[in-house]
């Protein structure tokens, strides 16, 4: 299958959304022009707005596809084309005006991942990944660390927006902190798949995340060489409830961990 119309329009719809971002990222913060959509999940009307941006350019062209949108859920139209959007991932950060935030933009063929698109406004970086041709940053190619031991690496760990899902990241944070070189959360599934991309920490676990959070990057990062599994260390698809990327060579290591803090 070629997917390159499909690429080209993800990228600019991105681009697109990006630059809406962008050009009203002083316009909202934490006081004003948002609302709790759950205990730790923020909605402004520039979700919204960004959203309204992809989908009308995916729609101009290819008004058959199915497309699956945080804000707005899914169309449930029947098509083995399977848009995948989070048009503004780290929502918080973005109201307390820090630049960790992006966009996501992510197609399932036939319920397998072959495109995955990610944009950060604030560096002007794009990332590209197209299943079986690599991953890649502004045209360079990504490729994912090479540490074997965990407790050299450094991970990222993030959660879904259930208070179970919460609980179980306390129970990682503790498990992790002190067998790792450090232990982060960012608060981007773009930004943290996207480092993950570039090699600058070794793992991302999260456990509970939504499928916009998650299916992009989980692209992204097997392009870029790395593994991507749930945490019974089952090949990831849409469906699966958790995830967990890493370079591939601390995966075991990681995932017996997890295995036991979760117990």
């Amino acid at each position: 299958m070629n997917f390159t119309k499909e690429k080209k329009v993800a990228e600019v719809a991105a681009r697109m959304a990006g630059k809406y971002l962008e050009n009203n990222f002083s316009k909202v913060s934490r006081s004003r022009n948002f609302k709790l959509k759950s205990k730790d999940q923020i909605q402004t009307p520039l979700d919204k707005g960004a959203e309204k941006i992809i989908i009308n350019e995916i729609k101009k062209h290819f008004p058959t596809h199915r497309i699956y949108s945080e804000e707005i859920g899914d169309n449930l139209k029947n098509s083995d084309y399977y848009w995948i959007i989070d048009p503004l991932d780290g929502t918080t950060n973005y109201t307390m005006h820090l630049p960790t935030y992006g966009v996501a933009i992510g197609l399932a063929y036939k319920e397998k991942m072959v495109l995955g698109i990610t944009y950060v406004p604030v560096l002007k970086e794009l990332t590209v990944a197209e299943l079986g041709k690599g991953a890649f940053i502004n045209n360079k190619r990504l490729r994912v660390s090479k540490r074997k031991k965990i407790s050299d690496s450094i991970l990222i760990f993030c959660h879904g927006s259930l208070v179970k899902d919460m609980k179980r990241a306390i129970k990682l944070y503790k498990a992790f902190k002190l067998k790792t070189l450090d232990l982060r959360q960012i608060g981007s599934a773009v930004v943290e798949f996207q480092i993950m991309a570039m090699g600058r920490v070794e793992a991302v676990m999260l456990p509970g995340g939504n499928l916009h959070d998650v299916a992009t990057g989980a692209l992204i990062v097997k392009e870029a060489g790395g593994k991507v599994t749930d945490f019974n260390n089952k090949e990831w698809t849409i469906y699966s409830k958790d995830i967990l990327v890493s370079n591939g060579l601390v995966h075991n290591q990681v995932l017996k961990i997890i295995k036991q803090s979760l117990k």
